[in-house]
């Protein structure tokens, strides 16, 4: 078994020896089993950090490197008119405390991709989005307020009220 024990941030493709595809849940912990694509076993031993994200690289005990890469998952992604419309979208679903992937298509649509679930769909449709349940690779915008080394949900305390609370 390959023991991976360091982050190296992004990495070209051809910096690598294998690949390893992981789902947005696998990609937020830190130590866990897994296969490689190339069919090697690993061992995960990372400090706690930030969430791996797609296309960064994984060093061993040996130095040898791993490239992770996001595997398609069930998602939504809500798709109107990039602006205000976009903004106005991210703001609401922000304000739910959910993980949000944000982009802009070839056309100049904006979108926002998250996991399935009734109530942000309910609220991106009557925000004027057009909703498309598929598959796809989910990897989220990262927090604000994560630093490097860093990983979980980090807020400055200050006071905000919006009808919930928080554990800090």
């Amino acid at each position: 078994m390959w023991k991976l024990i360091e982050r190296l941030g992004p990495i070209a493709a051809s910096a690598a020896v294998d690949t390893l595809t992981l789902d947005y849940a696998t990609r937020t912990r830190g130590r866990f089993k897994a296969t490689s694509d190339g069919g090697r076993e690993l061992g995960i031993f990372l400090d706690r950090g930030p969430v791996l994200r797609h296309g960064d690289g994984l060093a061993g005990e040996a130095g040898q490197t791993i490239r992770v890469q996001a595997a398609a998952e069930p998602v939504v992604t809500a798709r109107l008119e990039a602006g205000l419309p976009l903004a106005r979208l991210s703001y609401h679903l922000g304000n739910r405390h959910v993980q949000l992937a944000i982009g802009v298509d070839a056309d100049g649509l904006g979108w926002v991709r998250f996991p399935p679930d009734h109530v942000l769909e309910e609220l991106a449709a009557r925000l004027g989005a057009r909703l498309e349940h598929h598959e796809a690779p989910f990897d989220p915008e990262p927090g604000a307020y994560a630093r490097a080394g860093e990983g979980g949900h980090h807020h400055r305390h200050h006071d905000h009220h919006h009808g919930h609370d928080h554990a800090h």
